[in-house]
This record gives C-alpha cells, structure tokens and sequence, in this order.
C-alpha cells in the first residue's frame, strides 16, 4: 500500500508555505521520510472544497489532514474534492464526525464521561421547556457546564460555561444563551449540558487559579502511541490508568483520535473528558512526538 501523504494548511499570507502553527510539523515528518502537501483551509470554511485541494497532486493515494478544524459538512466536501483528484481520506467523514462531535462518540463512551444531554441552539417558550427537560435529564439539579458539539467556552467559565445550578432554571438559560451568542456563526451543532465534576489539578498563574491537570493521549487503530499533557498545561504530565478507555477507543472504531483524561478528585479515577479527531487536535509545545508522526506515516 502506497504511504500516506500528510495534507497541511497552507499560510494564508502564501499558498507555497505551510502555516506557520503546522511549520515544526512539516519538518518532523520530512524527517521521518514523510511527504507533505497543501490544502487550502479558509476555502474549505468557504465552502469552496475543489479550490481548496488545487495543490495536491492528482492520483496522490491515501491521505491524512493534519490542521485546523473542520465542520463537519466542510470535511464532506473535503473528501468529495480529493477523491475527484484520485486521493483518499484515511479517516472517513463518518469516521470524523464520529470523533469530533460529541454526540458521535457518547454513547461509546457513557458511564467513563460526564453524563451529557444535547438539544438544538433556540429561543422561546418551546426551546426553553426542552432545556429545562434536558437539565432533568441530568438529575435536575447540582452543577453542569455547557458547550457544543465541539468546544466551550472555558475561559469565559462564570459568563458562558459553568452552571452552578441546575436546579435555577433562568440561570441555565442565562448561561447558555450567553454561550450560544459568544459562539456566534462558529457554533457546532447544538447545546450540550454537561454534569460537573471536580478533578485534579494544578496551580496556574495568578489570574487562572487551579486549571485541571488533563492528559491527553493519541491513539491509532486502537493502540495508544502517544500519552503527553494537554496543550493548555504543557508542564503538567500526569500518567493516566488506561485500562478503561482503551477498550472503549477500540469500540469507538476511529482509526486516529485523542482522547482527554482528567483524574476525578473524589477518588472517582480516570474520566473522558473530550474526544477528538486526532487530525484536528493540538499538540503541546515542547512534546516529542516523533513516535505519533511515524505512525501516520506507516498506517
């Protein structure tokens, strides 16, 4: 079998030059005897998926995007675009969307995640009962948080993220329309609402308080390859038990996704936190991650 080509996003200031977040990327994998083209990325957000992948060779083979997130239609369209060009997504768009969204990967993942429920973005008497529903759904009361399919808002933790209560029903719908509107025309499917835990942790600057100590751990075909710190705490390497999750990775059936785990602060263990493609997830500054590369490589 021919050996994957890595797809990049190409600088927007230039289209021969990758961007620069992916540049140490590119030499790592010239490194390892890999070979490297790019696609356009704010084309593919623009809906313009054959203009996008211009510069990849025509009958190029297998391929793996290593870049910026996609939504979940635009990676469709991405994988239209190559195969017209006689090249093959190596991760599906079923396969992306299964790893990306969270309603694609709960289900696998329930009992070893937060309990979560989700519910179309809206306005009204009608969305406000189903968001009242769905903090029932959650036990109807205690904490939670809200995000999409894909993201939070983190770091608008009081204003767009944390649900004190459940049981305050204009105050979840505070929260959340405050999140919906934040999020804007980058909002990912829908609401997602959270149950809250505690996890370890670990002191950050003064003005972050105690940030969550997550691993983040990569995983091809079912096999981990890569365990190192989640890109928001790079100094933080906590060593994961992945006796639980490795089961569930291989149940999931993506072949190249990242899994975030945090350590439950009750003596709980090891919980999933996110899941994520891994062709869209960041790496840390300063991880060796030879290892990973190799095996996109040799897949």
């Amino acid at each position: 079998m021919p050996v994957p080509t890595i797809l990049l996003p190409h600088d927007p200031l230039s289209e021969r030059r990758t961007d620069p977040h992916y540049s140490a990327e590119v030499r790592l994998l010239r490194g390892l005897g890999g070979e490297t083209a790019l696609v356009d990325h704010d084309a593919l957000l623009a809906g313009r998926a054959a203009h996008a992948v211009r510069l990849v060779p025509v009958g190029l083979g297998p391929v793996w995007y290593r870049g910026w997130m996609l939504p979940v239609d635009a990676y469709a369209a991405f994988g239209r675009a190559l195969a017209d060009r006689g090249c093959q997504l190596l991760t599906t768009p079923a396969g992306y969307a299964a790893a990306h969204e969270l309603p694609g990967w709960y289900r696998t993942f329930e009992g070893a995640t937060p309990a979560s429920v989700w519910l179309p973005a809206g306005s009204g008497p009608a969305w406000l009962a189903s968001l009242a529903q769905a903090a029932g759904q959650l036990g109807g009361s205690g904490p939670a948080i809200v995000k999409d399919f894909v993201k939070s808002r983190k770091h608008e933790w009081e204003e767009a993220c944390f649900i004190p209560e459940l049981a305050d029903l204009p105050a979840v719908a505070r929260v959340v329309r405050r999140f919906v509107e934040l999020q804007g025309e980058f909002l990912a499917g829908g609401v997602v609402l959270r149950r809250f835990h505690t996890f370890a942790g670990t002191a950050g600057p003064e003005d972050a308080g105690v940030r969550v100590a997550e691993a983040r751990v990569w995983w091809m075909d079912g096999e981990p390859v890569l365990t190192g710190p989640h890109p928001d705490t790079p100094g933080v390497l906590p060593e994961p038990d992945l006796s639980v999750v490795r089961p569930l990775v291989r149940a999931l059936g993506c072949r190249f996704v990242t899994t975030d785990l945090a350590l439950r602060a009750d003596g709980g263990g090891w919980m999933v936190v996110e899941v994520g493609d891994g062709q869209v997830s960041d790496l840390p500054r300063g991880t060796e991650v030879s290892a990973l590369f190799a095996s996109l490589i040799a897949a």
